[in-house]
This record gives C-alpha cells, sequence and structure tokens, in this order.
C-alpha cells in the first residue's frame, strides 16, 4: 500500500513582536477585493502583500509580491527556523449549535503524488479552474503560502497532538475562532507523527486546486533539475484526523442559472414531494434537519420543502448533493455554489439567478466512509470550517 510521506521543516514565520492579529488573513480564496485592500491597509507586513496579488497591480504582481517577501526576510519581519519542526494548531470555537470546540491538527510537508498512484486522496470531484495565480505565485515566491487541508485515517492522530508545543501565539478572528500555534522541533515527536500519518492514507479534504498545483509545480522543478529530492516533492498541509470532534462541516448551498423557474420546478417534482416552507432564515436548516428536507428558495427569499420521493433514489448514495445532481441529470442549467444562508438568501436576488437549494452538511459517517471505500463526493458537497489562516506558518520551497 503506498502511504504518505509527511514530514518537518525549517518554518519561515512573522518574528516575535509582530502582531499576529494584524499580520495574518483568511485564505485567498474566500476573500475579495475589498478585504485584500482593507487588510493590507490594516499593516504593511499582512501576508496579503505577498499572498494575494491583485490583477490591478499588473503583469509584474508575482514579482512584486516575491520581492515583498525578500525584503521582509531581509529585514526580520520574518524568520525561518533554525531547525525542522511540525506546528501544532488548535482552533477554540463555538459552532452553529452553540456547542464549544476545541480542535488541533499538524501543520508539515505532505509528499506530493501522481493523480491516482494512492497514499494521498481526492475527497469529491472537482470543478475545472483555469486561473494559474496560485502557481505563478508559487514559481516566483519559491514557497508554500497556504496550506492543503488533509484528513488523516491513522487512528490515534489526534492523542499525538494534545500534549502541548512551545507557544508561538494566538489570534482572534472576525467569526470568533481562536487559532493558537506551537512549535514541535523534539526529534521524538516529530518521528512519532511522520510514523503515525504513514501508517493510513490521507483525504484531501480542502485545497484540491492548490495540491493539484503542487502537482504541476513539482513537474516543472524535476523537468529543469533533473532530481526528485528537492522541496518540491512535498507541499504545505495541515492534518486533522478524520473524527467526529476534530471536524466541523458545513454545507455548500446550490444556486441555479440559465434555466427557468418553471422548468427547474418540473424536474425537482419528478424526485422531491414540495412544500411551503415559509420565509427563508437560518432557522430553516434546524427545521431541514428535523424534516429529512432540502429546501429550494426563490428570488424573493421564499422557501419551499424538497422530501425526496424514495423511489427516484434507489442506488444514490446518501448525501444532498449526489440527489441534486441525480434530479437535474439532463436538464440544461448552471449551477454556482455559496456557503451560509444569510449569503445566499443576498446572492438569490442577483440578476440570473433562478432559484437556490438549501442542502444538509454531509455527515461524518459518510466523510468516513466515502474515505475508506475510495469513493469521490460530487464537486462542493462539504464546507470544512473554520478555516485555516495564511500567514502563521510559511514554507519555503528548496530546490
Amino acid at each position: 500500500m503506498q502511504v504518505p510521506r509527511f514530514e518537518p521543516f525549517p518554518a519561515l514565520r512573522y518574528a516575535p513582536g509582530q502582531p499576529l492579529d494584524q499580520v495574518v488573513a483568511p485564505p485567498y480564496d474566500v476573500l475579495s477585493i475589498s478585504d485584500v485592500e482593507e487588510l493590507g491597509r490594516r499593516h504593511p507586513h499582512n501576508i496579503v502583500h505577498v499572498d494575494v496579488p491583485l490583477e490591478s497591480q499588473g503583469p509584474g504582481r508575482y514579482e512584486t509580491a516575491a520581492e515583498t517577501l525578500a525584503a521582509w526576510r531581509l529585514h526580520g519581519v520574518v524568520r525561518t527556523d533554525p531547525q525542522p519542526s511540525f506546528t501544532l494548531y488548535r482552533m477554540s470555537f463555538t459552532d452553529e449549535a452553540g456547542r464549544p470546540r476545541n480542535t488541533v491538527g499538524v501543520l508539515g510537508a505532505l509528499e506530493v503524488v501522481d493523480e491516482g498512484a494512492g497514499g494521498v486522496l481526492p475527497h469529491e470531484r472537482t470543478t475545472p479552474k483555469a486561473k494559474s495565480d496560485r502557481l505563478d505565485l508559487t514559481r516566483a515566491t519559491d514557497c508554500n503560502l497556504s496550506p492543503v487541508w488533509g484528513l488523516s485515517l491513522a487512528g490515534g492522530l489526534t492523542d499525538l497532538l494534545r500534549a502541548p508545543g512551545e507557544s508561538l501565539g494566538s489570534t482572534l478572528d472576525a467569526h470568533g475562532v481562536t487559532h493558537t500555534v506551537e512549535r514541535i522541533a523534539e526529534p521524538e515527536r516529530c518521528a512519532a507523527i511522520t510514523a503515525r500519518v504513514a501508517s493510513a492514507p490521507v483525504v484531501i479534504a480542502d485545497g484540491h486546486h492548490r495540491y493539484a498545483i503542487s502537482r504541476t509545480w513539482r513537474d516543472e522543478v524535476r523537468a529543469a533539475t533533473g532530481r526528485r529530492d528537492t522541496g518540491a516533492e512535498l507541499t504545505l498541509t495541515y492534518l486533522g484526523e478524520l473524527v467526529a470532534d476534530q471536524l466541523n462541516v458545513a454545507a455548500i448551498h446550490r444556486m441555479y442559472r440559465q434555466v427557468s423557474p418553471a422548468a427547474l420546478h418540473s424536474v425537482l417534482e419528478r424526485s422531491f414531494h414540495l412544500a411551503d416552507a415559509g420565509p427563508v432564515s437560518r432557522e430553516t436548516l434546524v427545521e431541514m434537519e428535523r424534516r429529512g428536507a432540502l429546501c429550494l428558495v426563490d428570488t424573493e427569499g421564499h422557501g419551499s420543502w424538497l422530501h425526496p420521493r424514495p423511489e427516484a433514489f434507489t442506488g444514490v448514495r446518501d448525501l444532498d448533493s449526489a440527489r441534486l445532481e441525480h434530479a437535474l441529470a439532463g436538464l440544461d442549467h448552471e449551477v454556482l455554489y455559496q456557503h451560509g444562508v444569510d449569503e445566499v438568501l443576498g446572492a438569490v436576488r442577483e440578476p440570473g439567478v433562478t432559484a437556490a437549494v438549501l442542502i444538509r452538511p454531509v455527515s461524518i459517517t459518510e466523510i468516513q466512509r466515502t474515505a475508506h471505500e475510495g469513493l469521490l463526493m460530487p464537486p462542493k458537497s462539504t464546507f470544512f470550517t473554520p478555516k485555516l489562516l495564511t500567514g502563521l506558518v510559511v514554507r519555503p520551497v528548496h530546490r
């Protein structure tokens, strides 16, 4: 069985004295242009100055990002650890049900494997992304700036991570989540983590595109150097154990365009019983769980329960995303993805949107079954939260 390599590395970190709450940022793919501009104004050393080059900065924006990072290193804004280490990453938060949660994972360098090679497995089918932004940024900076999120099937990994490491600080984000990082540099503990991760496959939960870009970058470095022992053979990854108390999974809802309301209703009625749900709000999600239903949302924010007809889904997996994909097969339409009920209610009123469908989160049991059976979920089936911050750890890719 192919097993994943997971190794410590000399991390690039903000130097002591840099205000973490002012210099870290949410992941690039959840930031709007105005978000990036606001974060950039917050502090001259905020990570977005490197991690999110804007098109408005012109064709040399990736080289500018690399020059910025090089200047930070020269002036001691960021420093490279003297020895390889893993980084414990803890998150403390209150989930949507009001329960206090504490999770822990580990940041390290995960092997980049060929598609289908085993050891590191995809979690869901991915939607194509034509932009080369992440690849261009990696080429310019020679760094992994934001981590892939992986789920380890290695039992007992969480137990290895519970003991504290060397404290490197914490920060509270805009969503009330406390992010804490701790360094582990002891060779014996690092070796134990490496060995435990290597005992079972890793499933990519979030960051499929980043992992694919790492594969392209690895192949470029191989072609340029003729070597297979450079830092490009691995990529920055956060690993958590695939168990219920270490995961918080939300749904990614569906929005539909380029289809008439009548056509969408007609096709859905073949597979679902429809019933009036009244005005949609955050409480709708709770009622969906109680009823075992999805919810169709019109452009006025009014809902209709979608109760699956059992006979319509024989042989279809127990996933709302799979049910919708099956029910709408053959219907000409365009699907967009959006998390958060408030965000859906805003987006559904935009021109060109026909309707939205709220779906329920995928259960941990189904995620585990998918991983162990080597299956793939439909695109955008899961939304893992809270999101990891960028800037707490950067991995230089030594070639």
